[in-house]
């Protein structure tokens, strides 16, 4: 998110900041979360309580009690992180709709890499942020993504049950009582039910083989979203004619996607320009239900796309999706499933430039408001960049620019 603030931006943040505070309410909250968000957007290699005040610039008498307050907002104070998010959701999303449709609702996780076994939530499990287990949190996340611009809007820390069946660990974390475990794709659907709630943009739910259980595709159809997730090859399904009428026995989908690469039924698709040239490989799309055992009749299961990806490095089709119905060209379906890739670089921009893993807190409500304010602060810079590059437009060139970190 290498962008530029000039003048008019610095006004557009104060205000910015003044909304969030109103929600915020108390004087000395609005003062802190203001804080807060500037020592994340300010330059600094690291980017928790103590170095955000130290930056502030407090006089050596006033550090300690400017640290105590600063460190409260985020760890203790009872301000509502999810009206908070909302908000800077919304504030962006009424840019980006000007120029784009939002396409796509994007669910994903990220690892917190830590030290130690105190920070909640954290034990050795494996994030693909490390690619391997190692000692970390995990948190999940909801984006909302055009084809230009790319938003987290919401996020979960996801508790092991190693914290969640713990009362001594509970009690240390100051967990509330209200939140048990939960599996990575009910958290997901948590935040997929907020969002509805909220009435924002809708887009087709994209996310990986950890959500592609019946429980997460049927939890997404009940809030009337369409979706389009990766599975994995044992996946079963039932090839279905035009009719809809379902043909011989439910096969996995690497078997299918053998038989119609022997039908030569595979097309090459291209979904956007790399670096060094045109990323592609080859697609096969077929009509099927899936095989589930969640207790529904096959007849009343959606009729879904099975798209098999045939990699140039693969010696066969290795990657599957499933993907709900919908009238729209195959070069399409293909651009909006690779959508989700887009993710990871998000997070990168997100920790390296917003620090939104250097909370160095052990309580919950500490990771959540930390990672909130982290939120507003991506949202806020997201639609400075919408303005500064819409589609077909050049950057104003009276600016006067304001270097930032993000």
């Amino acid at each position: 998110m290498d962008i530029e603030i000039d003048r008019a931006a610095t006004q557009r943040l104060r205000e910015f900041l003044d909304g969030i505070g109103v929600i915020l309410g108390t004087p000395q909250r609005r003062e802190n979360f203001a804080r807060y968000a500037l020592g994340l957007i300010g330059d600094g290699d690291r980017k928790s309580v103590e170095p955000i005040v130290a930056r502030a610039g407090p006089s050596v008498g006033q550090m300690d009690a400017a640290h105590q307050r600063l460190l409260h907002f985020i760890t203790d104070s009872a301000w509502d992180d999810h009206v908070v998010r909302l908000a800077a959701a919304r504030y962006t999303l009424a840019l980006l709709n000007k120029t784009a449709v939002p396409w796509a609702w994007i669910v994903d996780d990220t690892g917190f890499l830590k030290q130690g076994k105190h920070s909640v939530g954290v034990q050795r499990q494996y994030t693909g942020s490390a690619g391997k287990v190692t000692n970390c949190q995990i948190g999940v996340s909801l984006s909302v993504a055009t084809p230009q611009d790319h938003v987290p809007i919401d996020f979960e820390l996801y508790l092991p049950t190693s914290w969640a069946d713990d009362p001594a660990r509970r009690a240390e974390a100051k967990i509330p009582n209200e939140v048990q475990f939960q599996t990575k794709p009910q958290l997901a659907l948590a935040m997929l039910r907020r969002a509805v709630a909220a009435n924002l943009p809708r887009g087709t739910v994209l996310a990986d083989e950890g959500y592609s259980s019946a429980e997460f595709r049927e939890g997404c159809r009940k809030l009337g979203l369409d979706y389009a997730v990766s599975v994995s090859a044992p996946t079963r399904v039932w090839v279905v004619d035009a009719r809809g009428h379902r043909r011989g026995d439910a096969l996995p989908a690497c078997d299918l996607a053998v038989q119609l690469a022997e039908e030569h039924a595979f097309r090459r698709y291209t979904w956007r320009e790399g670096t060094a040239a045109p990323l592609s490989a080859r697609f096969a799309f077929l009509r099927v239900v899936p095989a589930a055992e969640d207790g529904h009749e096959p007849r009343r299961r959606d009729r879904v796309w099975l798209v098999c990806e045939w990699r140039d490095d693969d010696h066969e089709p290795c990657h599957f999706h499933l993907a709900t119905y919908k009238r729209m060209p195959f070069v399409q379906l293909v651009q909006l499933i690779k959508e989700r890739w887009r993710t990871e670089r998000v997070y990168q921009d997100f920790k390296g430039e917003l620090g939104l893993d250097h909370f160095e807190g052990r309580r919950f409500r500490g990771w959540h408001h930390h990672v909130s304010v982290a939120l507003c602060c991506f949202a806020f810079l997201a639609a400075e960049r919408a303005r500064a590059f819409p589609p077909s437009a050049e950057i104003a060139q009276d600016s006067v620019p304001i270097r930032v970190a993000a």
